[in-house]
């Protein structure tokens, strides 16, 4: 398996990786935040709050990570933003539908539910920033150096025509 060429790949996955965590933990603090608050309907009101906001912020990692896989291919641009706006659109889609269903449910506390929802956020921007300051990648991973050109071989440089000590073989 040959490894992906964009820096954003490894941020993603482990962006990914601890957003999962992270919304594990979340989902049971919550849970229990909502069930002392409200009982039953607050602990699924909680419990629906968390998921909602984790599979938001997961159709935007994965998105990018399905669109890198086109890297290097001449419409690359094209394709990852079709992606990354049709993940964009499969998201408000989303929220339209689950708010026209959720609306008016009798087992839905509204601010439990959205108090869920804003801490969850919170939470996955946390973990962006703290993944994205310890990510150890180079500012410019994602080009060829002039010197990593296959076809110039050390030694083998052409000599400048217009310098008369490179073309006489003395220096």
């Amino acid at each position: 398996m040959t490894t992906n060429p964009v820096s954003s790949t490894p941020i993603l996955r482990t962006t990914l990786i601890w957003s999962a965590v992270v919304t594990g933990f979340l989902a049971v603090v919550a849970a229990l935040v909502g069930y002392l608050v409200d009982g039953q309907t607050g602990l699924w009101s909680a419990l629906t709050g968390v998921l909602l906001a984790a599979v938001f912020l997961a159709i935007t990692g994965a998105s990018i990570l399905i669109a890198n896989r086109w890297y290097g291919d001449p419409l690359y641009v094209q394709i990852f933003f079709g992606i990354v706006m049709g993940g964009w659109i499969l998201k408000f889609v989303i929220f339209i539908v689950v708010l026209v269903v959720l609306r008016g449910q009798p087992w839905l506390n509204a601010a439990v539910f959205f108090v869920a929802v804003v801490v969850s956020i919170i939470a996955s921007l946390v973990i962006d920033v703290v993944v994205m300051l310890r990510m150890r990648i180079p500012h410019v991973s994602d080009i060829s150096l002039p010197t990593e050109d296959p076809d110039d071989a050390v030694g083998n440089a052409p000599a400048i025509e217009n310098d008369p000590e490179a073309n006489s073989g003395t220096r």
